[in-house]
């Protein structure tokens, strides 16, 4: 983990990749990176444990990796993570993809992109369609490409105006935020999808978990876990609360 001195970037102007309030953590992340599931459950459970729920939000931004990549992030390299990365967080949900290949979601864009949209009512509604997104992908094996899972999953939160989300997806007027967020990541300061910053410029990438891959890269080879520190959560989010307090 990083930490900042400054929040502003040079001659005053605010970095982008930071939160623009004291009171949200920005959290680049994929919906079907295996590792941002870790994450942002690990964010969720830390944040209730330590009774900061309510105070601080999570801003979920897009790192699309199929746009970093500029293709499919292949299921091979997905499924290979999913022993490894469950055995860390088996409480955050998981499960091999059970349907025929052909229903495997080719994208995350449409998802991604609600997600920005559920931001217009809410940070809680963007932050708990995220964690639905992730859940029905991961543990339920839905193709959330599609534009009814996203809205059934949308319904299920109970917190989502899925009229209104309905109508931003067929207006198309979040789209932007995601192209703006995958350029601000491009940019050189996110490293990876989880990336995680706070409002002073503390940031940390993949937060607490250190991985390598044997016999090959992602879709070839696995991955090992050199390292987990779950601990560094708590410190984040501890941060994260006392920037708040000194806000006020």
């Amino acid at each position: 983990m990083t930490t900042g001195q400054n929040p502003a970037a040079r001659n005053g102007v605010r970095d982008t990749r930071l939160p623009r309030t004291p009171d949200t953590i920005a959290v680049f992340t994929d919906l079907n990176c295996s590792f941002a599931h870790v994450a942002v459950h690990r964010l969720h459970e830390t944040r209730r444990r330590l009774g900061l729920d309510g105070r601080i939000w999570f801003d979920l931004r897009a790192f699309p990796l199929e746009l970093f990549n500029e293709e499919v992030n292949a299921r091979p390299g997905v499924d290979s993570e999913i022993a490894v990365l469950g055995a860390l967080e088996p409480e955050a949900g998981w499960r091999l993809w059970q349907g025929p290949d052909w229903t495997y979601p080719v994208t995350t864009l449409p998802a991604l992109e609600a997600v920005q949209a559920a931001k217009e009512q809410s940070w809680q509604a963007s932050e708990q369609l995220d964690r639905a997104l992730r859940r029905a992908f991961w543990a339920e094996g839905r193709c959330i490409s599609m534009r009814h899972v996203i809205l059934d999953t949308a319904r299920s939160t109970g917190v989502v105006d899925v009229d209104a989300l309905a109508r931003a997806l067929d207006h198309g007027t979040a789209r932007a935020a995601v192209t703006a967020q995958h350029r601000a990541a491009a940019g050189g300061r996110v490293n990876c999808s989880p990336h995680v910053f706070l409002y002073d410029g503390t940031d940390s990438a993949n937060p607490g978990v250190t991985a390598r891959w044997v016999n090959g890269a992602f879709g070839v080879g696995y991955p090992v876990i050199d390292a987990d520190r779950p601990a560094v959560y708590e410190e984040l989010l501890t941060r994260a609360a006392a920037l708040l307090d000194d806000a006020r």
